[in-house]
């Protein structure tokens, strides 16, 4: 049964219940929906998706079509070919660079000494009302183009693919340990997907792409390292190649398939 936040007439719908969901209700004027409950199909509203990447398609299915270009995808990875699948590559999404470690803790904002406006961005429709709810949590968001939100999106594609890799590979507990113990590595795998997907998509990057994902590293320093949701986030780059057939990603695939060996993975590499 869907949950009515303590405020007046929801306009916003969340999805999901967990650490994201639930703070970002926090902000009222919403309701809080199970991945099964019923979308309102006379809702105008963002319809702000707050579950694992695996619960997408479902949700997607079950929603009404003239609420389609309501959803708000707030996942991590690379959501591009899922998105295309179902015809939604417009809708609003965001990158949500801020931590919750629990559920009704207070979350950590992304702010750092090289972004002081903070890392958080999103794009499309509904961008304004997210930044809105989130600035009324105390977390910053800045509303770009879609163009302007590609990079970012790989950025934090390869922040998550590089550090929680590198973290599980050399058996560190927490991303922050990683990136202190193992710089020269995780350097190298940056340098090498930024490479990789400026010449795969044409995407080019400001400058200072390691410093500002190292500088986030040391805001969400004590996030634990385990390389997860494989076909979202690492298997883009696995699979990439350069124009002659090879890897283009060989040190990072490295890492993959000695975490591999070790038995370290939950899941078996394609």
């Amino acid at each position: 049964m869907a949950l009515q936040s303590t405020t007046t007439t929801a306009t916003t719908e969340i999805i999901g219940a967990g650490r994201i969901g639930s703070l970002l209700a926090e902000a009222g004027e919403c309701v809080v929906l199970g991945r099964e409950d019923s979308i309102d199909p006379n809702g105008t509203g963002p319809i702000l998706i707050a579950t694992r990447n695996d619960a997408l398609a479902p949700i997607v299915d079950l929603c009404p079509a003239n609420r389609k270009d309501d959803l708000v995808f707030l996942q991590n990875g690379y959501l591009d070919n899922f998105l295309e699948q179902y015809g939604l590559l417009e809708n609003t999404q965001a990158l949500l660079f801020f931590s919750v470690t629990a559920k009704g803790v207070a979350p950590v904002d992304g702010i750092t000494t090289v972004n002081p406006e903070g890392l958080t961005t999103v794009t499309g429709r509904h961008g304004t009302a997210l930044a809105a709810r989130l600035q009324q949590l105390g977390l910053k968001c800045n509303v770009v183009s879609a163009a302007d939100y590609r990079p970012a999106m790989f950025e934090k594609l390869i922040w998550i693919s590089t550090m929680m890799l590198v973290g599980t590979a050399k058996q560190c507990a927490t991303v922050g340990q990683a990136d202190q113990d193992y710089t020269n590595i995780v350097a190298a795998v940056v340098q090498e997907l930024v490479s990789s997907v400026s010449a795969t998509e044409g995407i080019t990057f400001a400058p200072g792409t390691l410093e500002r994902l190292r500088a986030y590293t040391t805001v969400v320093a004590d996030f634990p390292c385990g390389v997860k949701e494989f076909e979202w986030r690492n298997e883009y780059f696995y699979k990439l190649q350069t124009a002659s057939g090879e890897e283009a990603c060989p040190t990072h695939n490295s890492l993959l398939r000695d975490c591999a060996a070790q038995g370290l993975l939950g899941f078996e590499l394609p």
